[in-house]
């Protein structure tokens, strides 16, 4: 299976039978692809990154990712200095990726209860690829 078809596959699982966040989503596919059993503080630590606890600063999906590279980056043996760097390098290229890193704009319409759920689904879709592409990449 294509990571491309993994990632649809299971952004959609999470979101639709499991009703998780974009933040748990991501760290959950991240880890499956790159085999990173993640423990479940980390999991719980997820619950209100999502928009800063839905003020709508700091994306989710930035959030996971920077996440999961101090994860891999710790379990590969990099110096913090060096996750440092990456992170940086990553929240640069996620910016000009996606035009944010503020879920207020990557998520127009909010949160409020009118809303239809799982609006962020495409988009998630799209920064799991993107930083499993930078992370392949920063090998």
């Amino acid at each position: 299976m294509q990571n491309k078809e993994l990632i649809d596959i299971k952004v959609h699982d999470y979101y639709w039978n499991d009703d998780l966040n974009c933040t748990t989503t991501s760290l959950l596919t991240l880890s499956e692809i790159f085999h990173i059993k993640l423990c479940s503080q980390i999991l719980d630590a997820a619950t209100g990154i999502p928009g800063a606890g839905r003020y709508g600063a700091q994306c989710g999906l930035v959030g996971s990712s920077l996440m999961f590279i101090g994860i891999q980056g710790t379990e590969k043996g990099f110096e913090h200095e060096q996750i440092v760097s990456i992170c940086n390098s990553f929240t640069k290229g996620f910016e000009k990726e996606f035009g944010s890193l503020n879920c207020r704009d990557l998520r127009p319409q909010g949160f409020n209860p009118n809303n239809p759920p799982h609006l962020c689904e495409d988009i998630t879709k799209k920064a799991i690829l993107f930083t499993l592409n930078y992370l392949r990449f920063e090998r």
